[in-house]
């Protein structure tokens, strides 16, 4: 009797989930499902598990497959289960390649096709189906989002795509999606439309996917003039959709720690915020050759400005800038000099140009310090006068983050609005109009 292991969370059950397991049965004689614990996913990164674990495993046992149902609840029982249940055959979905080639010492390791283009018919009597995720823009950030939004529940990346057709089918033959060719067929085929494209394009293709009624996360800056950012929340808001600007530290646990503790009272009023990020970025890369849009502020300004949005406000009373500019005119090191009624700021960006870059905030009675990389806020740390009262703080940060804001963009398009001072309207508003106001000074105040 050949037997046969597999594991899945197998949240919302749905045709994909039952395809696996169809295959997985025709593999051998006897097949064990092992359902993950709530508590497991998380450790592992996996957010937003909508169904308990009894649902779970009572929507595996509906399907017939299983000869056997088991728990999993931990990292490296995988191995041990099949020592203990004697495994020919292990196997899971082919978006898992690779990640479990160590057990072909003790079975063999199946990888399964990925399901194109699941179909949410298992759950109409759910209160929330999967929403479609089809992806604008080919780029690394994109190749970054296909892992991070198979980690949420409740969404399934369907589509691609490019005005390149080219580009976008090789990126859907990458990650098992389809490539669309005509815009009106990627619109039909998606709930919810992520923008990676280069930034000038952002503009329009968001106002087009808001037209033709899809929800919308961007990726940052989301927009380069304050006017258009104001008209396309306004738009979104009068066809009761949700337009998100994916600065993904907005959404994340330890920056929102940060935050809170700062704003506590802890080290006194706030008197002063300073955010850098710098990054070396090679000479043809697309941030350092796109005359009209590259440029360091453009590329890294919106993290810098976020903390400084969050803890002064909008209300700057003077803003100005200082920039290194390379040859073809962008700029490759550029501070921004920020001055609020109470306090002062900077947010220091460099591509080409590497520096310290660390988030400070200082006050009347002690100073918090993110060290690199803040963005990614897992570790800070709060100081006072006396060097040993120092206070530690940790929070974590799972992969690259960007399945946090995938998380919150589900939960508002679900009524949840609980989270929604993360990343605001008028927070994105006013970075808007701040990129504006840089480019003008730049010398591109047509654009």
């Amino acid at each position: 009797m050949v037997k046969v292991i597999t594991y899945g969370t197998f949240d919302l059950f749905h045709e994909g989930h039952y395809k696996l397991l169809q295959r997985a049965k025709q593999l051998g004689d006897y097949l064990i499902v092992g359902i993950t614990t709530e508590e497991y996913d998380q450790t592992r990164g996996k957010l937003n598990v909508m169904d308990s674990l009894l649902t779970r495993i009572e929507n595996v046992k509906k399907t017939g497959f299983a000869d056997e149902i088991i728990v999993e609840e931990s990292e490296g029982q995988k191995f041990q289960d099949i020592k203990k249940y004697n495994i020919d055959i292990f196997t899971v979905g082919s978006d898992w390649i690779g990640t479990f080639d160590y057990l072909k010492d003790y079975c063999k390791v199946v990888y399964l096709d990925r399901t194109k283009n699941i179909s949410s018919t298992m759950l109409r009597t759910k209160e929330i189906p999967i929403q479609r995720i089809g992806i604008i823009g080919t780029g690394r950030i994109a190749d970054r989002f296909m892992p991070e939004a198979a980690l949420v529940s409740g969404v399934n990346t369907q589509c691609v795509y490019n005005p390149h057709p080219e580009s976008a089918r090789t990126f859907a033959r990458k990650w098992g999606i389809d490539a669309c060719e005509d815009i009106e067929e990627f619109y039909q085929a998606s709930d919810i439309v992520y923008i990676a494209s280069p930034h000038g394009t952002h503009y329009e293709y968001i106002k087009q996917a808001l037209e033709h009624g899809r929800h919308v996360l961007c990726e940052k800056p989301m927009c380069l003039k304050r006017e258009q950012a104001a008209e396309l929340f306004a738009y979104a808001k009068e066809k009761n959709l949700i337009l998100f600007e994916g600065i993904k530290t907005a959404y994340c646990p330890g920056f929102a720690k940060l935050l809170g503790i700062a704003c506590s009272g802890v080290i006194g009023s706030i008197r002063g915020v300073e955010a850098c990020f710098t990054k070396l970025e090679k000479e043809n890369s697309r941030e350092l050759s796109d005359v009209e849009y590259g440029g360091s502020f453009t590329e890294l300004g919106s993290y810098c400005l976020l903390p400084i949005l969050k803890l002064f406000g909008h209300g700057y009373e003077e803003i100005r800038f200082e920039t290194i500019k390379a040859e073809n005119g962008i700029d490759l090191y550029t501070k921004a000099y920020m001055r609020y009624p109470s306090g002062l700021a900077t947010a220091t960006c460099g591509l080409g140009v590497k520096s310290e870059g660390k988030l400070l905030i200082s006050g009347t009675e002690g100073y918090i310090v993110a060290e690199p990389p803040w963005w990614k806020t897992s570790y800070f740390e709060v100081h006072h006068e006396n060097p040993n009262g120092v206070e530690r703080f940790s929070e974590r940060f799972l992969g690259d983050g960007l399945r946090y804001e995938i998380c919150d963009l589900l939960s508002r398009i679900n009524g949840d609005t609980r989270k929604a001072f993360k990343l605001t309207r008028g927070d994105s508003e006013t970075m808007a109009g701040i990129m504006e106001r840089f480019l003008a000074e730049r010398g591109q105040e047509g654009l």
